[in-house]
């Protein structure tokens, strides 16, 4: 689950992560009183669960209260396109008013999951800010990584080695080990799958700074953590996928036109590919689960159908845990309630397969049953055109 900016910011400074004073605002009059309590002088940044804000023009600086609100007036509303949002753009619909920090370094400090090593690594750098995908793309050398072992912790050692790889000593030493045994704790204790300050600040007077802040929870630890499901925002996600979640099932929208509803997420990425190979473009990933029942198969099929997009759709099961005949009775019972119009493929293999088969055939609908993946792939391909 993404949060906001602003919400990942509190979260670092209740473990002791030092952040610009600021808060949010979803008016320009909000915007007004806060950059005139905190000086005049603000960044006013646009909160949308994207990255490269500044780029797109969704971050920018004010020297007054009315100039802020000026800004405000301007970017709450907008839609903003950066390299994250694609070409639709997010709407901004909050924004962040921080105080102004002079500049005087910036460095990269990030925590996620290595699934190689199955453990957490803290990835560092002395050449933090904007692009740090290109310093890591043309000077991976400028890019530090230290593997944590869960059941010590990050130990001292280890926080002292990345403070040296950013060139820092004496008292901003002994600030950076704090800094970063507090990340930790952030990333631990809330279940976390990304904590990252991009750009950790350190500004003219000699602070260190968490000038921008990310942080993805873990969905799937997020019931061990009630006071974080409140940080959800539903109008930054996809409204099929929000519907996805309820049913239980693992949707994620793309730009295809070729639906696939699939069991297993292993089997529904050979499927996308194997689509792609045929010169067709999936316009989802649906995986259903190894164990849907009925009634989950029709409200999946259901959510499928839903999308505009979808010009046609290829049912790919293996019957495992999940009986054929019950997919294929499903998706007969979802086809005569939305009465789709539009081609449908299905390739079944496994338990009961033969009347699973049976099923769509003497369903009185036009499915076209495949033999094996890659004749599946080549009829779905031919019929969306």
């Amino acid at each position: 689950m993404n949060i906001h900016e602003y919400q990942a910011k509190q979260i670092l400074a209740r473990f002791g992560v030092p952040v610009p004073r600021g808060e949010s605002a979803s008016n320009p009059y909000e915007v007004y009183d806060i950059a005139a309590r905190l000086g005049g002088k603000v960044a006013v940044k646009a909160q949308i669960h994207a990255g490269g804000r500044g780029k797109g023009g969704g971050i920018k600086l004010a020297a007054s209260p009315e100039e802020a609100e000026e800004i405000a007036r301007a970017m709450i509303g907008m839609t903003l396109v950066t390299r994250q949002t694609g070409s639709a753009g997010r709407v901004v619909r909050r924004v962040l008013v921080e105080e102004a920090l002079p500049i005087k370094k910036e460095f990269y400090l990030g925590i996620l999951v290595d699934r190689a090593s199955r453990r957490p690594v803290i990835v560092a750098s002395p050449a933090g800010g904007m692009d740090i995908e290109q310093v890591a793309a043309e000077t991976p050398g400028l890019i530090f990584r230290e593997f944590v072992d869960p059941r010590v912790g990050l130990q001292p050692y280890a926080r002292k080695k990345l403070a040296f790889h950013l060139g820092l000593a004496g008292s901003l030493l002994s600030e950076t080990t704090r800094i970063l045994g507090a990340l930790y704790r952030v990333f631990e204790e809330n279940d976390a799958s990304l904590v990252e300050i991009n750009p950790l600040l350190l500004t003219e007077s000699g602070a260190l700074c968490a000038l921008d802040a990310k942080i993805v929870l873990d969905d799937n630890a997020l019931y061990r953590h009630r006071e974080l499901q409140a940080l959800r925002d539903f109008e930054e996600e996809e409204p099929l996928e929000i519907q996805a979640s309820r049913l239980g099932v693992n949707y994620i929208r793309l730009d295809g036109n070729i639906g696939c509803m699939v069991n297993g997420a292993g089997l529904a990425m050979a499927t996308m590919d194997i689509i792609k190979i045929a010169g067709g473009n999936p316009a989802n990933f649906l995986d259903i689960g190894g164990g849907a029942s009925s009634d989950q198969i029709r409200n999946a099929f259901r959510l499928l159908l839903s999308d505009a997009n979808v010009k046609t759709v290829l049912i790919n099961i293996f019957g495992g845990i999940v009986r054929c005949d019950l997919v294929a009775q499903g998706v007969v019972e979802a086809m005569r309630e939305v009465e789709a119009a539009i081609p449908v493929v299905v390739r079944l293999e496994g338990t009961n397969v033969e009347e699973g088969r049976r099923m769509l055939l003497d369903s009185g609908f036009a499915f076209t049953v495949a033999d094996g993946m890659k004749d599946a792939a080549e009829k779905v391909v031919a019929l969306a055109g």
